[in-house]
């Protein structure tokens, strides 16, 4: 119990009052943490990013204000076009003719095809022809077994025999009927009966006649031959298989390739130069290629058109014809054909190596006679291997750059070579290090090894 007395007028002391008024003085007495206001993290940033921009600003003058400075001053010691003059190739244009081709895609056709069929029933018993080889028309083929049908031939003639021993019995007695009627001793209706047999025996004999001639020709379908001139293919019966008249697949295929054809289709709008051009009685000259269009296979000429345009494709099918002696072209073979159908006289004629193409469009580098050249718009025609129509920009006799082209423009200074010394400045190796390397390429190897390892 405690003893002390409280006096009312004097505020009540708490033990618990006079232990937090020390721990707060402490409190206050620690050392705060240091964060800078918002303000300060801001300004912070934004240094940041200053310098940033700054490198970045500093890298990229390095690297292209300076490339772009020394690419200005290589170009002003060497490249341009007012310094030094650029080495060049040109020829003159020409007059002269060019052929106008039609190019399509055809397909090697065989003059005739034959599925050699047997015409007659039996077991084959030879082969004569080897796959592969060529017959003519006439060739022994295949030979089927000809004793059923020489059996037939002997009872067609054995029944030939015995019809016109009646029919010669029967002939005998109608003159003696006939004279009896002129002596009055038999009646007319005998001799007209007679007249009857006798017709009906000649009948018999004409049916027979018949017989013989089907026999013998049922033993000749027995021996096959060739219908046509060709190569046969392979065969598709052995010998010792029995065979049908009605046999799908047949014997042998024989093509005819010498001569041989070749169909190809072509937009219609070529059709009224091609009609036009076989009306006056010329030959139209074709040439086939091989799938490359680089080697020459053959030359024919065109045979015949068709009489209708495919309205599907709209283009229309030719056959051209090739002699085809050295069998160059094989059937069902896929050919290029060219086809020239008209001839442009006195054009203007440039090579092809001098056209250029661009944002004029088709152009030409045009030779000044102060040895400068000029971008001439040109209009291209007829393009023949090497040599190209120009229908308007130049005339005959104007010089065009052939070679050296891709480092001129308009008024650029040029130096006239042939084309012999273009082609050995071309093919001269380069003199000197490349890239601040040694001669002997030791250091840029040593570069590569610290590069790589």
């Amino acid at each position: 119990m405690n003893d002390q007395t409280h006096d009312p007028g004097k505020p009540t002391e708490h033990p618990a009052a006079e232990w937090r008024g020390p721990a707060r003085e402490k409190l206050d007495e620690r050392p705060l943490l240091t964060t800078p206001p918002p303000r300060t993290r801001r300004w912070r940033w934004v240094l940041v990013a200053v310098v940033v921009v700054t490198a970045a600003a500093l890298a990229a003058w390095f690297w292209f204000g300076r490339g772009a400075e020394d690419t200005t001053k290589a170009g002003r010691g060497k490249g341009d076009a007012s310094a030094r003059p650029i080495p060049v190739v040109a020829a003159a244009a020409r007059k002269g003719n060019i052929n106008v081709y039609i190019d399509a895609l055809g397909t090697v056709t065989p003059r005739n095809t034959v599925v050699v069929h047997p015409r007659v029933d039996g077991q084959l018993m030879t082969v004569a022809f080897r796959e592969g080889q060529d017959v003519k028309a006439g060739d022994l083929l295949a030979q089927i077994d000809p004793r059923p049908f020489e059996v037939m031939l002997t009872q067609a003639n054995g029944q030939m025999a015995h019809d016109q021993a009646q029919l010669k019995n029967a002939q005998l007695d109608l003159e003696r009927y006939r004279t009896l009627l002129s002596q009055d001793s038999v009646s007319k209706q005998i001799v007209d009966t007679q007249e009857a047999l006798v017709r009906q025996y000649q009948g018999t004999v004409a049916t027979d006649q018949g017989a013989i001639d089907n026999a013998k020709l049922q033993l000749t379908y027995a021996r096959i031959t060739a219908p046509i001139s060709g190569r046969v293919g392979l065969r598709q019966v052995d010998p010792g298989n029995i065979v049908h008249a009605s046999d799908s697949n047949g014997l042998v295929v024989i093509a005819q390739i010498k001569p041989v054809t070749v169909i190809y289709p072509i937009p219609e709008d070529n059709v009224p130069r091609i009609v036009k051009r076989t009306q006056s009685g010329e030959e139209v000259a074709v040439d086939a290629y091989d799938r490359g269009g680089k080697n020459k296979l053959a030359t024919g000429h065109l045979l015949t058109f068709d009489n209708q345009i495919d309205t599907t494709t709209g283009t229309v099918k030719l056959k051209a014809e090739f002699p085809n002696q050295d069998g160059a072209l094989f059937p069902n073979q896929f050919v290029n054909v060219r086809m020239g159908v008209e001839t442009h006289q006195d054009a203007t004629l440039v090579p092809t190596a001098a056209i250029q193409r661009g944002a004029p469009g088709t152009f030409v580098f045009l030779v000044k006679p102060d040895q400068t050249v000029s971008v001439t718009p040109v209009k291209v025609g007829t393009v023949e291997g090497e040599t190209t129509e120009v229908l308007s920009g130049i005339e005959p006799g104007n010089q065009v750059v052939v070679d050296g082209a891709d480092k001129l423009r308009e008024g650029s200074k040029i130096e006239l070579i042939d084309a012999a010394a273009r082609a050995a400045q071309s093919s001269a190796p380069q003199k000197g290090p490349r890239s601040g390397k040694s001669a002997d390429g030791k250091d840029g190897q040593g570069r590569r090894s610290k590069s790589g390892g």
